[in-house]
């Protein structure tokens, strides 16, 4: 039988925040992380030969994520008193570190839309042997850790930080930070010292590219597409400026945006876009990217809060602040690929106080 009950709980060492055995417990927790609590029940039930329920199963996966959690605040208080966390003992050749927004549906409505959605945040720390400049030898991805959470830029930065400085930041050869230039994403990778360069996430420069072209040209026109063609030239081989100054000229046709101007009015389409390439070009240098053998896409993350998603993204699904922060923490542990959730469940205390 998976379940056992107190007096034994402490008698014999058990988990406090589950009446499991300690294999059963890690098993729901996997299950918790991995799909929906009504899934979970089923696979466990049938394993088990027992009857389960999705809401059992959630108590329970939400109780020993509350635990993962106070792990993490535990590292991030003793961060900030000085203490840094155990990093490899070979220095990172090269680190790239990625950060973006999912979507999850609360329970409650809250915001100016009263609207259920909310932001998650994903962080991913990925190892990479770098390539050498050509087709055939393109960087090389070697191990992927997680970081994801409901809170805001600044308990988020502090956790992001944390998981840099255990993957090597202090020490690795060259650290890059690479993603869209999102409006919370910047300051806290500059807050947080992330990186010796940035790099704007390529493909998403040229989707700016393909939008501005629409806005310039007409939106169906082929003309369009031609133009945004020879845009994309001139990104891939670092004519950064011809970029700016090609889209300055349309932005200077068409005028300034007035009020009353949406957000996909041509007008300020091109010029929102003159001041995206403008603010990053020192951020766009993809030949030389490319010749040291670095990444320029941001496909690690993107894939990330897709796994994230998988888990807590649904239409059917509805969440606590307090539930998804707990599942979160646990899906960022089981996706970490450095054997963290072995690590975590061979050295954790056998009985660990609850909440």
């Amino acid at each position: 039988m998976a379940v056992l009950f107190p007096p034994q709980v402490r008698d014999w060492g058990l988990p406090a925040e589950v009446p499991l055995t300690p294999h059963a417990a890690r098993r729901v927790a996997r299950d918790g992380a991995l799909q929906t609590f009504d899934k979970a029940a089923v696979a466990l039930g049938e394993d088990w030969d027992w009857s389960l329920d999705g809401k059992q199963i959630q108590r329970w996966s939400e109780a020993m994520g509350r635990t993962v959690m106070r792990k993490r605040e535990a590292e991030v208080r003793a961060f900030e008193q000085g203490h840094h966390p155990a990093s490899p003992p070979n220095a990172p050749t090269l680190l790239v570190i990625g950060l973006d927004g999912g979507r999850v549906q609360m329970r409650e409505k809250t915001g100016k839309n009263d609207s259920r959605w909310r932001e998650d945040k994903i962080g991913t720390f990925t190892t990479y042997l770098p390539g050498d400049g050509t087709k055939s030898g393109p960087p090389k991805p070697l191990v992927t850790t997680y970081v994801a959470t409901m809170q805001g830029t600044d308990g988020f930065g502090k956790m992001v930080r944390v998981e840099a400085e255990r993957r090597g930041l202090s020490r690795s050869r060259m650290t890059l930070a690479i993603g869209d230039g999102g409006n919370w994403i910047d300051p806290l990778i500059d807050r947080e010292r992330l990186y010796d360069r940035r790099i704007i996430d390529y493909y998403h420069a040229v989707e700016h590219l393909y939008e501005a072209a629409r806005a310039a040209k007409g939106k169906d026109s082929p003309e369009a597409t031609k133009f945004a063609e020879e845009l994309k030239e001139d990104l891939w081989n670092g004519r950064v400026d011809a970029v700016i100054a090609k889209l300055g000229a349309h932005s200077d046709r068409l005028g300034p945006p007035q009020t009353g101007d949406g957000s996909e009015h041509p007008r300020r389409v091109v010029a929102n876009n003159v001041g995206y390439f403008t603010r990053h070009k020192n951020h766009m240098n993809y030949p030389e990217y490319r010749q040291k053998g670095w990444p320029i896409g941001s496909g690690m993350t993107e894939a990330g809060v897709k796994q994230f998603n998988k888990r807590v993204k649904g239409t059917e699904q509805f969440w606590s602040e307090d539930g998804v922060e707990a599942i979160l923490a646990l899906r960022a542990l089981w996706l970490s690929q450095d054997d963290r959730w072995n690590r975590y469940w061979s050295t954790r205390a056998p009985y660990s106080k609850a909440a």
